[in-house]
């Protein structure tokens, strides 16, 4: 099978990922690009025209989201705007939705090349744009592409991309999780003109509105990015008019080059190798119960970086997503950890990265594979991974290991399809937003942010209660934060939460599941932390909940009302959720950084009293002592950890060898890279014990237990709810001392991963 980087064709077959491999456009003689700037720019007026143009692009953004009537832009805020050059170079993301604009390069380039000649590129035009294989996440993320035209040559480019209500498809709202093809799913546009000289072409919106369920939201989501892109074409104009078009694409091409330049700096910093993550996803079809591995491999070779998804499965189902959608996912990413201190600008640093996953995998599928539900399965566990990856990568940097994340909550998203007749007997189709909350991941140097939202969209919020009552027919019985969800580690990753509702105002709700991540951690701990909890359904039928709401009797767990369980499975269409039934949905929250046995006494404390940690997980993961008072005694608990890890090594009967050497590199907070007269080996952090030549995997070097995952976090469950393969808790401790060096998440008949590789 081909690699994308052998695909050097860009003419859209519908068979193989478009690809615009790094060469010169093929464009029109018809258009006419602006290529004259500014190289000598005083330092004033660029940091002027600079902010100036990210207040452009935010300003943007929420011009959509005052506008569009949709929850999905005012709540959830799913969408993104962004700012490109005339020949389709970033110069800002926005900070909303951020994989949605990973992608808009690739789709404003094959708009200049397929575009340009005809219908031709003029001024006044916008394209509208939702095609996979062309450029979008998946169906319901719809692009409108803007050319901006300085007296009669293409200036720079203005796009922005929403997430629809409901694009066609066989369910409503257009998550479609039987899909098993992209004919199951809702229509695909690649770039068409739908305005023209400033005017809607009411044809061509015809045509991208009837298979809407829901047309008239769909027309004004549309208006609100047609507005979104002409505010924002305005604004650029008027700084045109200003400062002059040589003065402000000068500064477009300096933040560029100076993203670039920031970007080379720290490649300049960090050692050569390689970092591969491992993870699954679940359920790719009703009835499905087998997992799908996915990895992530990043090379650094200089002032170069190169991702890969070798080891990846074979597209199926309808959990798959495009090379736009995995390229998108990793860029997230990368803006955060290496391009955050220039603006979200990626353009610069995207100069060194290439993409070369294998089409025909699950997220880089070959036409027509079903990619409706992209972003919450496929794309988000492309996306996690990544931190993983890129973390690791710039720990030995002691001052840019400072910005390590681990995985952050909803690493998959836990979905409630819901669908019926509202309180104003009118059919609506959507999907609970709750899980947006999520959590962010644990730092190398503090806990994650609980419910902090997910990183891959900075500025989300998890919509008021009242706003989803107000727009849909529920009635939520409470939505609380959950003990021990978060990641066990030296740093805790941030909790998650879960909401919990009944029918309202309406005789029933029609409910569809779409999840993954509910036997298979997919939020796992970095370098010796612990993953987070497993998303959850629970749902009970004929309870007891509208007796207790009569009386007024508040519940605070789903636990506290009677009624049948019924166990969901991860994509069980068509149930009916009737009045008196109960749903609660829970979701993922931060993986945990580091031994939760180095995790300092007076924190355990403060997790106890926040209700962060129960004392049960303070004792059993955190090795702590406990008083009568379920205080931590600490010289206790440190006498405690010790005689664990001496238990623990006397009872493999392994005795490793202390080798003192030169420290070439810290790999890990509890992994270094040294060097003696016999050569490089993996050490120790804590006792300098060798784990092998540098060549090998340190892992094989340690003393490996094998638990189950449900040791891993006290809310896991069992798998075999949802999977038929056994998932093993891998922990690897140092021969020596018996402190963990690190541990993953595994179905059992895979390898161990050589998760790092550097240089020495």
């Amino acid at each position: 099978m081909p690699r994308i980087s052998e695909i050097t064709g860009v003419d859209f077959d519908g068979v193989n990922n478009p690809y615009v491999p790094p060469r010169e456009l093929r464009i029109s003689p018809k258009l006419k690009l602006h290529a004259d700037w500014d190289r000598d720019i005083d330092p004033v007026t660029y940091e002027v025209v600079r902010h100036n143009l990210w207040q452009i692009n935010e300003e943007h953004g929420a011009t959509i989201q005052r506008l569009s009537g949709s929850p999905v832009a005012m709540y959830a805020l799913d969408l993104n705007p962004s700012l490109l050059t005339e020949d389709a170079e970033f110069v800002y993301f926005g900070p909303y939705m951020q994989y949605m604009s990973g992608v808009t390069d690739t789709q404003v380039k094959w708009t200049l090349e397929n575009r340009s000649d005809n219908p031709g590129i003029r001024d006044g035009d916008m394209f509208l744009a939702n095609d996979p294989w062309v450029g979008a996440a998946h169906q319901q993320d719809v692009m409108l592409l803007c050319p901006v035209f300085w007296e009669g040559e293409l200036f720079c480019w203005v796009t922005n991309c929403l997430h629809q209500y409901d694009i066609g498809g066989i369910t409503p709202g257009s998550f479609c999780p039987s899909a098993e093809s992209a004919y199951d799913e809702g229509i695909m546009l690649p770039p068409i003109k739908i305005i023209e000289g400033g005017e809607i072409r009411r044809d061509i919106e015809a045509v991208y509105l009837r298979a809407s369920r829901k047309p008239q939201l769909v027309a004004l989501d549309f208006r609100a990015q047609m507005a979104g892109n002409t505010t924002a074409r305005n604004r650029v104009l008027e700084l045109i008019e200003r400062y002059g078009p040589k003065t402000v694409k000068g500064v477009m091409k300096r933040i560029i080059d100076n993203s670039e330049k920031s970007f080379l700096e720290k490649m300049k910093r960090l050692p050569d190798g390689y970092w591969q993550d491992r993870t699954y996803i679940e359920a790719c079809r009703p009835g499905d119960r087998r997992t799908h591995r996915v990895q992530l491999q990043l090379r650094k070779d200089g002032e170069k970086l190169v991702f890969t998804n070798d080891g990846t499965a074979d597209q199926e189902g309808a959990m798959n997503a495009t090379y736009s959608g995995w390229r998108g996912a990793i860029m997230v990413v990368v803006t955060e950890l290496l391009c955050w201190d220039q603006y979200f600008a990626v353009g610069g640093a995207l100069r060194h990265i290439e993409f070369d996953p294998t089409p025909g995998t699950l997220n880089c599928a070959n036409f027509p594979a079903s990619v409706s539900t992209a972003p919450i399965q496929s794309m988000e566990i492309s996306l996690y991974p990544a931190y993983n990856v890129l973390s690791k990568m710039i720990y030995p940097d002691g001052e840019m290991r400072k910005d390590i994340m681990c995985i952050g909550g909803t690493s998959q998203w836990p979905a409630t399809l819901f669908r019926g007749i509202d309180q104003w007997g009118e059919r609506y189709g959507y999907l609970l937003v709750d899980p947006i909350g999520g959590a962010i991941g644990a730092f190398s140097h503090a806990d994650g942010i609980n419910t902090g939202g997910q990183s891959r969209t900075p500025i989300c919020q998890l919509p008021n209660v009242e706003h989803t009552e107000q727009s849909f027919p529920i009635l939520f019985l409470y939505r609380k934060e959950l003990p021990d969800s978060g990641g066990a580690g030296k740093y805790r990753g941030g909790l998650s939460a879960e909401s919990c509702f009944i029918p309202h105002n309406t005789t029933h709700i029609v409910q569809d599941t779409l999840s993954s991540g509910n036997a298979t951690p997919t939020s796992s701990g970095m370098m010796g932390g612990y993953p987070s909890t497993t998303n959850a359904y629970v749902f009970l039928r004929d309870t007891d909940i509208l007796e207790r709401n009569g009386r007024s009797q508040m519940i605070e767990d789903v636990t506290e009302v009677s009624g049948r369980e019924e166990l969901l499975q991860l994509r069980q269409e068509n149930f009916v959720q009737n009045g008196a039934d109960v749903y609660a949905v829970r979701w993922t929250g931060g993986g945990g950084f580091g031994d939760p046995f180095d995790r300092l006494p007076e924190d355990i404390d403060a997790d106890l009293e926040a209700f962060a940690v129960t004392p049960e997980a303070a004792v059993g993961i955190y090795g702590a002592v406990l008083d009568a008072n379920d205080r931590v005694d600490a010289a206790a608990t440190t006498r405690r950890r010790a005689e664990l890890r001496a238990a623990f090594v006397a009872k493999h009967g392994a005795q490793g060898r202390v080798r003192e050497g030169r420290l070439l590199c810290e790999a890990s907070v509890n992994l270094h890279v040294k060097r003696d007269a016999a050569g490089s080996y993996w050490a120790c952090a804590k006792c300098s014990a060798d784990l092998g030549a540098t060549t090998a995997n340190y892992k094989d070097a340690c003393l490996r237990e094998d638990l189950p995952v449900s040791a891993s976090n006290p809310l896991i469950g069992d798998p075999a709810r949802f999977i038929d393969d056994e998932v093993s808790f891998r922990r690897f401790h140092c021969p020596c001392c018996g402190a963990q060096i690190d541990n993953e998440i595994a179905v059992s008949r895979d390898p161990i991963l050589a998760d790092i590789h550097v240089a020495a």
